[in-house]
């Protein structure tokens, strides 16, 4: 190709300076170094192509190496090194650029330009990982310092952290990051935490917590210690805030996250205090707990209600609309809804519907009341009476009160029932008085069975994730205590399933502390049991709740793990399989759910199996008996199975590539799949959305709702009522719907479909069962421990919620349900101490991913602009619409605490026009 004029003189010169560099005049040496270098950078051209003065001296970059070498030390061999290190990238060997680098001299690494520093960083983590430690600190350390300063000073954090992450020494990005960087490098960081494997993912989120502080970013730094579960570096960032008003902030995320802390009594916080000062740090703490506890959430839910005006009660029939179901023209009528099952499921979808209201028509007064428990029998009694607990949510003082008027009847069932609605109401809730512990204590060794019941899940759901002394106390009175007790209690009372619900409220209370004690007195207890008593269903609960203890926990659970392997199978394959997949829950761990893929592929032949196959061949050779014979002796590993099915939904669901992979996955096993696994995919599909009616899952449900195979349609049905859950989505209500017409002849069926019912339209559609908050960040441990003891239960519901006894096991469903409200509030200019709520215009959109994106792009895209308290659907964002107050936090949900903006002037900025909802 001919060259033009200007690029034949450009090649000519430095073909004429090499020329004179292999001249050996040592004299011109310097002078020829600088012309050649001013021209190399001298160069222009396009982002795709090379630059000329770097494509000309390719013939030559030989040349230039052996002149290098010949060269006596001096100003003049380190600039020829610099030069030659810049034609490496063209043309040299790997690690010839960065060798070169370290011989030259030491200007400013961006003179050589952009593409340079992206070269020296490629080649920088193989260097590093192949050079000794010495050189490392010496060397190469300068050189990944000169990279790192300047990506940050041209928004190229993300290659920074890149870097620093591959040979590992992400410590140097804190003196290197700038206040103006920080958000860009921290957010980055925090969004590649997930996808990360442990530890390096702890490292990553540590970097970003203390970045954080460095920047005094208290409540964000708040947000990566609870991301950590760690609780010292939690207190120590929340007491560690100067501002008060930001520590409110604080204490309401703790709150959302069910983290409590107990503040008041911590004699450190009063150290070298004067007696008027400890009184006044005393009136904050109590403020700061007061907040923490949640006790007021009740008031502001009905705020909520009132300002959407969906207070007045609603009644089971009123969500059926069982008018509008399509009746069969020779099929008979609809079933009215008059059995037992019809029953117990208007008693749930009551509760569900009116969630957290106070008010409903059914149980409005005691006769009425009196009137529907005994609609029910045994059990649906307990279950009628506890769905008290779901009305009276959170609001403590009206609902002891409601409940005390069946505290001391003579029925059994409706007494363990009120207990169990006591837990139910105070989940989630610090109280000073602490109800829960008094009342459900002094009945935990009743001698009746279904009192205990009610007392052991009453406890478990009141303190899930608790890390209080007097719960976690391991002496006598302790409730963690207490409970351990009744693993080994012998009274006839003491039935496999108190203890399989002993250990499930262990799991709700201790849930991913990886306590070794309760976890070993668990797998004492079930190693006492022969392979005949471990096939109680009961024992799987056992089960659950020493996987709970593991939850999030990842690498420190592997030991135990193993542990379970010892125990007989199958049961010993199930729960080390179940530790393992709580172990790693919202990780997106790509080697488990490949591990777990593998499980879901075995074929476990039977005994029937094995007699057909000889039937049809009609052959007796001894070598195909022996085979016949191997595959029979294998267990039956089909719960393991299951549980690896949900195990893969488990990890899945706190990342989105990992979801949609997941997805192609599950068609697979619903084509090729054992039984089991087909039947436990509709739950796992339900765990990836929950809350979150995507049309894709909606339609797959759907059809499995209509399988022939009738746990896979039961388990699709209740699916979609967690996949709807508290949407009030049309699509799915018309589903449901059509449902309940399709099944109106099989009450289990219909029951399951009433139930949905009541889960779609959960607190009125203004609660979630989504167990990740501030914007999806945080994954709340008590949430997505009921949600999986409800999906695990369904894995064997014929033994558990469909078998006329154990469907109080739906209330685990509590510790997930919380309002996806956003109420703005203010400090009360009459009041200091008080918060009092404030309406201000927000826009609230879908959210944008803006991870790495130069500039400040738009967080939020196709918003309208609303007043406060608004209802966030999932996946929406919030923002401020103007500047006249500034938010405590980042994350626009939940209570959100505002300050007045002491820069914003009337008038001087634009306001978006406010949309009434």
């Amino acid at each position: 190709m001919s060259l033009s004029e200007e690029d034949k003189k450009l090649k000519d010169d430095l073909e004429m300076l090499v020329q004179v560099l292999q001249e050996s005049d040592a004299k011109l040496y310097q002078s020829s170094l600088e012309s050649m270098k001013n021209l190399i950078r001298a160069s222009t051209t396009s982002m795709t192509s090379v630059p000329k003065p770097l494509k000309f001296m390719m013939p030559h970059y030989g040349s230039m190496k052996q002149i290098h070498e010949k060269m006596h030390e001096g100003p003049a061999k380190k600039l020829c090194a610099d030069v030659i290190s810049a034609l490496a990238m063209c043309s040299g060997e790997p690690g010839d650029c960065t060798k070169y680098r370290l011989w030259g001299t030491s200007e400013a690494i961006d003179d050589w330009g952009h593409e340079y520093v992206r070269h020296l960083a490629m080649e920088m983590a193989e260097e590093w990982k192949n050079a000794t430690e010495n050189d490392r600190e010496t060397k190469l350390l300068n050189i990944v310092q000169d990279i790192v300063k300047h990506n940050m000073r041209h928004n190229a954090e993300v290659e920074a952290c890149d870097l620093l992450t591959e040979i590992e020494r992400l410590d140097l990005l804190l003196n290197l990051v700038e206040d103006i960087d920080h958000p860009r490098v921290c957010l980055y960081l925090m969004s590649v935490a997930p996808m990360t494997p442990d530890p390096d993912n702890i490292t990553i989120i540590r970097t970003a917590r203390d970045i954080y502080l460095k920047f005094n970013k208290s409540l964000e730094a708040l947000r990566c210690a609870m991301d950590l579960n760690d609780l010292d570096s939690i207190r120590s960032i929340f007491l560690g805030c100067d501002d008060f008003l930001v520590q409110k902030q604080m204490a309401l995320l703790l709150g959302r996250h069910q983290i409590f802390l107990e503040l008041i009594e911590d004699e450190d916080i009063y150290k070298g205090l004067s007696s008027d000062d400890e009184e006044t740090k005393k009136n904050q703490m109590r403020q700061l707990m007061e907040l923490n506890s949640n006790s007021k959430l009740h008031q502001y839910f009905h705020s909520l209600g009132r300002e959407l005006d969906i207070m007045e009660p609603k009644t089971p029939e009123g969500i059926y609309k069982a008018h509008l179901e399509n009746t069969r023209p020779f099929g008979g009528s609809v079933n009215t809804d008059s059995s037992a099952r019809m029953t117990l499921a208007a008693s749930f979808v009551n509760g569900f519907v009116n969630c957290g209201f106070s008010v409903d028509k059914m149980m409005s007064d005691q006769e009425s009341a009196n009137r529907w428990f005994y609609k029910n029998r045994d059990y649906g009694i307990l279950s009628a009476a506890a769905s008290q607990g779901l009305i009276f949510r959170w609001d403590i003082d009206s609902g002891l009160t409601a409940c005390d008027r069946f505290m001391y009847v003579n029925d059994d069932y409706v007494r363990a029932g009120t207990l169990l609605a006591i837990g139910i109401i105070c989940s989630g809730i610090q109280d000073e008085s602490d109800p829960a512990q008094a009342l459900l204590m002094e009945n935990l060794n009743n001698e009746k069975g279904c009192i205990r019941i009610g007392s052991i899940l009453g406890l478990g759901l009141a303190y899930a994730n608790s890390k209080r002394n007097t719960v976690l106390n391991d002496e006598e009175g302790g409730i963690v205590f207490e409970l351990k007790k009744v693993l080994n209690d012998t009274k006839p009372s003491a039935t496999p399933e108190v203890k399989g619900l002993t250990g499930l409220a262990l799991g709700f209370i201790l849930v991913g502390t990886a306590d070794a004690n309760a976890a070993s007195d668990m797998l004492q207890l079930l190693m006492e049991k022969s392979s005949t008593e471990l096939a109680d269903p009961n024992m799987r609960f056992l089960a659950l709740g020493i996987a709970l203890l593991f939850l999030g926990t990842q690498e420190r659970s592997e030991v135990f793990v193993e542990s379970l392997r010892a125990l007989p199978e199958p049961f010993g394959s199930m729960v080390a399989t179940l530790t393992d997949v709580c172990a790693y829950a919202g990780t997106g761990n790509v080697l488990k759910i490949q591990r777990l893929l593998h499980i879901c592929s075995e074929h476990y032949e039977t005994k029937d199996d094995s007699k057909k196959k000889d039937d049809k061949k009609g052959k007796d050779d001894k070598k195909d008996e022996k085979k016949d014979e191997k595959k029979v002796d294998k267990p039956d590993l089909s719960a393991e199975q299951a549980v690896a099915v949900l195990g893969i939904g488990l990890i899945s669901m706190g990342e989105d590539i990992g979801s949609q992979m997941s997805l192609r996955m599950f068609g697979h096993l619903i084509r090729y799949g054992e039984p089991v696994v087909r039947r436990a995919v509709p739950l796992a599909l339900a765990l990836l959305s929950i809350s979150n009616p995507q049309l894709t899952i909606l339609e797959t449900l759907s059809k499995f709702s209509h399988d022939a195979d009738a746990d896979t349609a039961h388990n699709a049905i209740f699916a979609l009522g967690l996949v709807g859950a508290g949407t009030n989505n049309a699509r799915l209500v018309a589903m449901l719907r059509q449902l309940a017409s399709y099944h109106h002849k099989d009450p289990v069926s219909l029951m399951l479909v009433r139930l949905s019912q009541g889960l779609t339209h959960l607190g009125k559609g203004t609660l979630t069962l989504n167990p990740y908050h501030s914007d999806r960040q945080l994954m709340c441990p008590a949430a997505i421990a009921g949600v999986l003891a409800t999906c695990f239960a369904f894995l064997d519901a014929n033994n558990s919620v469909l078998n006329n006894r154990q469907h109080y096991l739906l209330y685990s469903l509590v510790l997930a349900m919380q309002p996806r409200f956003l109420i703005t509030v203010i400090e009360d200019e009459n009041n200091p101490d008080d918060l009092k709520q404030i309406n201000v215009a927000v826009r609230v959109g879908q959210a944008v991913d803006i991870v790495a994106q130069a500039g400040r792009p738009k967080t939020i895209t196709g918003f309208q602009t609303h007043t406060t308290p608004v209802v966030l659907a999932y996946g929406e964002r919030a923002e401020l619409a103007n500047e006249e107050y500034i938010a405590l936090t980042p994350h626009l949900e939940g209570l959100v605490i505002l300050r007045k903006n002491p820069e914003y002037e009337s008038g001087k900025i634009n306001v978006s026009p406010v949309k009434s909802k």
